[in-house]
């Protein structure tokens, strides 16, 4: 006699049950998968000067630190100045960005400060931050097109960049 005749209705529940349990213990036990790693964000450079670590902790003023270097009398940066800019607050955490300028010309951007608060921020910001940072040299101005995925932290950059670069008279 075969053993799932209706003959034995409770030995069908029976395996039925435990094929049940046995699929869900296995799909319980699997793995996630590894999460990306996070790119790191660029040191910025030591021989900048001093006083360029303003507002470094990311809960500093809204205003941003300068270091060495002067101006023309046409208002052009002559040599090399890093201004911090303000700290925007977005709605996943602050975000704040540094910036060198060296002869009128960015040579680097920095973020000081950006949500990293739980694994999916610092996935999200691990991609997004070093694309904000081409665009925004690439470009050599606050108008950059921010990363999909990334809204309120390309939000955040663009206004924290265009603070520094108002700071720093560009």
């Amino acid at each position: 006699m075969h053993a799932l005749r209706k003959s034995r209705p409770l030995r069908r529940v029976v395996l039925a049950s435990a094929a049940t349990v046995s699929g869900l213990v296995m799909l319980l036990s699997l793995k996630p998968h590894t999460p990306p790693q996070i790119a790191a964000a660029p040191a910025p450079a030591a021989s900048s000067g001093s006083g360029a670590t303003a507002g470094s902790d990311g809960s500093g003023s809204s205003s941003g630190g300068s270091s060495s270097g002067g101006t023309s009398s046409g208002g052009r940066s002559t040599g090399t100045k890093t201004t911090t800019g303000d700290t925007v607050q977005t709605r996943w955490g602050p975000v704040q960005v540094r910036i060198t300028v060296r002869n009128g010309k960015i040579t680097d951007v920095t973020a000081v400060s950006y949500p990293s608060e739980n694994p999916r921020d610092q996935e999200i910001n691990g991609y997004a931050i070093p694309q904000l940072r081409r665009q925004a040299l690439a470009a050599q101005s606050a108008r950059i097109d921010g990363v999909s995925g990334a809204t309120y932290t390309s939000d955040g950059y663009r206004q924290s960049l265009q603070s520094a670069l108002d700071s720093a008279g560009l």
